[in-house]
């Protein structure tokens, strides 16, 4: 009975820090910008060959 008591309240413990990573990331705005990390895939290239372009002239 007792390992259980320390198993909830280790598993509380890592829940809790969890929890407060998680809302220290919101504050610090880790997840203001969900659209462009899903589409920089698709202008990344184009990036490159520009300045390439102009490199090269």
């Amino acid at each position: 009975m007792g390992v259980i008591v320390v198993l909830v309240v280790a598993s509380l413990i890592i829940a809790l820090g969890f929890l407060g990573a998680f809302i220290w990331s919101v504050k610090k705005g880790q997840f203001e910008d969900d659209y462009t990390p899903s589409v920089r895939m698709l202008f990344e290239n184009e990036v490159e060959q520009k300045t390439n372009k102009t490199e090269t002239k």
